[in-house]
């Protein structure tokens, strides 16, 4: 079984930029998450990525380019030693499409993530800037923890076993 810590993307991966992030250019990475990840690695956590990305299903952006986006982040964390096991996101807003089972607070990306790295739940958390993300977390039986958005995340080192 493995340490994984589930991380939401935007504010915790990259700058929250208080809208939709509709292009590669307007991704930008949060300088605070580099140094607790590499920590976090050091102590055999893998890492997930759990995003809800509403603007594919509200037609602001593709799933190609939200590709464009994630393979950026890869590339920038990568080159700090830091590398994403998977990456799940949730195309739905429920204007557009109504309710889903995959949008956080829902649980089955979480649940998903969970099964796929064969994540020890008691050893494994979220970290996000919403309550969605916590009771995302919480409903898939693992601990999550809210930060501010686009916040150093150094405090959390404390969490790390």
């Amino acid at each position: 079984m493995n340490k994984v810590i589930f991380l939401d993307r935007d504010g915790v991966l990259n700058l929250e930029l208080g809208r939709y992030v509709t292009s590669v250019n307007e991704w930008t990475p949060n300088p605070g998450a580099v140094s607790f990840l590499k920590q976090a690695a050091l102590k055999g956590y893998r890492f997930c990525v759990i995003t809800n990305q509403g603007g594919i299903g509200k037609g602001l952006y593709t799933h190609d380019i939200l590709r464009e986006i994630h393979h950026k982040m890869a590339e920038i964390y990568a080159h700090e030693h830091i590398f994403f096991d998977a990456i799940f996101y949730c195309p739905h807003h429920p204007e557009a499409d109504g309710h889903c089972l995959c949008r956080k607070p829902g649980h089955l990306m979480v649940q998903k993530g969970i099964h796929l790295m064969k994540a020890h739940t008691e050893r494994s958390w979220m970290i996000g800037d919403s309550q969605r993300d916590v009771d995302a977390a919480a409903s898939a039986g693992i601990k999550g923890v809210r930060v501010h958005p686009n916040s150093a995340l150094h405090h959390l080192v404390h969490m790390l076993d």
